[in-house]
């Protein structure tokens, strides 16, 4: 009887040529993910989370990150973050580091990746993250985002392979990712102007509408004040014939709260009105493609917080909320755009109202400050309201914020990050349900624009 014949024994290379089928495999799933998710989501937030929880199953990492740019300030910004602690999501989300600092800096200004098998042999690696953090990072792969026409549009990093090290298997596959995240923000993009497009000529009707709706409240307003200045001086010739009749001071006591108030009330009109127009022009310039130029002067910010408040302070007492303004500390003039400014506060201070019940406070305080060796101003806009769940506030400054007020758009946050980047500043939020929100913006003394000017 022939003996059958032994097992074929395996050869050096199968298990190589097995790993690498598998690693084949594992990419061409993880493209087939991020395909589907490019089909299903049009919103930046959603294909850029989808790609980074894809790039972490794929490669078996702990966490990652999409780091986009911030062209005003020359920084890169941790945009997305996917980690096992929300708390480590929360403090890396939004923070900044140099564009051309660190690995991920090299990276973005090479648009060539890189495997770090050990952050702490590296000095490139930027430890303050760690240390604001609390993540320990031990290694790590850094990948470009370049759009189609090779242009860097941020960089993705995956962090802390769960079972050895980043290989360069890893690096193609996490490369393949990049680009499929390339895309999506090129395509988010082109369908958020496409959204504009379709808008635009809507918004600019609207716009021509409202600024034929204000001119009729001017013109009654002014005829309004000028029969109330005749009213009174036409009742104070009447009185004057009985000084001291009873009948006389009766008359004098019923008018006086309207005769004290009706000044600063045609003043408060006056003030919304011209902003509310000033508004106007702004979006009519924008559709037809005029954007202004951002008109920066030494400004006491004290004085437009002021504005604000003599403006919403009827609309505050209304709903039994306190406006305080007791802590406007000294403030030295800053380079500001007293209109931008101003739209910020007013936003801040308007959507906090509603948001207090009667009886509570809506609170504005300023102090000067310096940050990294820069003099600024800090203004602080809070409120002893509701306060506001954690996905809205941590949705706050990004395309999809959302309101919680009935009707409610979520733009002004967005307005307010838009004149604070304006101004190159920071902001930050803090809000605990129950207990109220808190926001804190700072502005430096000087613009860059000027400063170059002075040097130069």
């Amino acid at each position: 009887m022939t003996p059958p014949d032994p097992e074929p024994r395996p050869t050096e290379t199968a298990a190589p040529a097995d790993g690498r089928a598998q690693r084949l495999q594992r990419q061409l799933q993880a493209v087939h993910r991020i395909t589907a998710a490019l089909q299903q989501h049009t919103q930046l937030d959603d294909l850029a989370r989808e790609t980074l929880l894809t790039a972490i199953r794929t490669v078996g990492a702990n966490a990652g990150s999409l780091l986009l740019p911030d062209a005003t300030r020359d920084r890169l910004v941790f945009q997305y973050v996917v980690n096992p602690s929300p708390e480590i999501v929360e403090r890396l989300t939004g923070l900044q580091i140099p564009a051309d600092q660190g690995i991920s800096g090299s990276v973005f200004q090479s648009g060539r990746g890189c495997i770090t098998d050990d952050v702490t042999a590296d000095q490139r690696h930027h430890r303050d993250t760690d240390r604001q953090t609390g993540y320990r990072t031990r290694n790590m792969v850094t990948v470009p985002l370049k759009t189609s026409e090779g242009q860097p549009v941020g960089v993705m990093q995956v962090l802390n392979k769960s079972d050895g090290n980043f290989d360069e298997d890893d690096l193609a596959v996490l490369e393949i990712l990049a680009a499929q995240a390339a895309f999506a923000i090129e395509l988010a993009h082109l369908y958020q102007q496409a959204r504009v497009a379709e808008i635009a000529n809507r918004i600019g009707d609207i716009s021509h509408d409202v600024k034929n709706m204000v001119t009729p409240v001017v013109t009654g307003a002014q005829t309004l004040e000028l029969m109330l200045a005749q009213m009174f001086e036409s009742l104070d010739e009447v009185l004057a014939d009985d000084p001291t009749g009873t009948l006389a001071q009766r008359v004098r006591d019923a008018c006086a709260m309207v005769r004290s108030f009706y000044p600063e009330a045609m003043l408060m009109t006056y003030d919304g009105i011209q902003a509310a127009q000033d508004r106007v022009r702004e979006i009519a310039d924008a559709i037809k493609g005029v954007v202004a130029e951002p008109h920066f002067e030494p400004t006491n910010a004290n004085d437009v917080i002021d504005s604000v408040i003599r403006t919403l302070r009827l609309v505050a007492d209304r709903q039994g909320v306190t406006l305080d303004s007791s802590g406007l500390g000294s403030l030295p003039p800053a380079e500001i755009d007293r209109k931008h400014l101003y739209n910020a506060i007013y936003n801040l201070i308007n959507n906090a109202i509603p948001e207090t019940p009667s009886g509570g406070r809506v609170y504005v305080q300023t102090a000067p400050e310096e940050r990294n060796g820069e003099l600024g101003i800090r203004i602080v806009v809070g409120d002893t309201g509701r306060g506001m769940p954690e996905h809205v506030r941590a949705r706050l400054f990004t395309p999809n914020a959302i309101s919680t007020k009935p009707g409610g758009t979520g733009l002004g946050t967005r307005i307010v990050k838009n004149v604070v980047d304006l101004h190159h500043g920071e902001i930050s939020v803090t809000s605990q349900e129950g207990h109220g929100t808190e926001f804190t913006l700072w502005l430096p003394l000087r613009q860059p624009q000027a400063a170059a000017r002075a040097g130069g």
